[in-house]
């Protein structure tokens, strides 16, 4: 389904409406992979104005937010992710998602990388991408999980939490 909606207007809209909506130096935005709505353009602009950039990088169990750099490797999942470094907290992170829910909810790969990363930095602003039909209004939810604060589509920014 993702597939079908993806498209270089809506990542181009996408990335328009998030680097308009978030002022920060330090950034951790996951390296899209397939049908994930893109971040190429959005690391490009924010490695353009000097930010603070990190990407997703796996260490066991883990996964840390490493310093975005050219050199890459492709992880077990077959994700590009940096080939080395360690974790250094950002003020946003960017995660991908299936769904989303009204409420901020999201719908990952199962893994819960995401969702320990958010709970051992509980003070980073968490940021969802996604097109406008992967939202849906409630998704189940366990006790582990955390709602994004905001979600970033084609068509704007929904705020959830601050």
């Amino acid at each position: 389904m993702r597939a079908e909606l993806k498209s270089p207007e809506k990542d181009g809209a996408i990335a328009r409406n998030f680097l308009s909506a978030f002022a920060a130096e330090s950034f951790f935005v996951y390296l899209s992979f397939r049908t994930e709505a893109d971040t190429s353009e959005i690391v490009r602009a924010l490695c353009a104005q000097g930010k603070k950039v990190r990407a997703p990088r796996l260490v066991g169990r883990e996964m840390v937010a490493a310093p975005y750099t050219e050199a890459f490797v492709f992880n077990g999942y077959g994700i590009r992710e940096p080939a080395t470094g360690g974790d250094e907290p950002c003020e946003i992170v960017v995660a991908p998602l299936l769904a989303a829910d009204r409420e901020g909810y999201r719908l990952g790969y199962g893994g819960g990388y995401y969702d320990r990363y958010f709970s051992a930095h509980p003070d980073a602003l968490r940021v969802g991408l996604c097109y406008e039909g992967q939202l849906t209004d409630r998704l189940p939810r366990g006790r582990f999980d955390l709602p994004l604060h905001k979600i970033v589509t084609e068509r704007g920014v929904y705020a959830y939490r601050d």
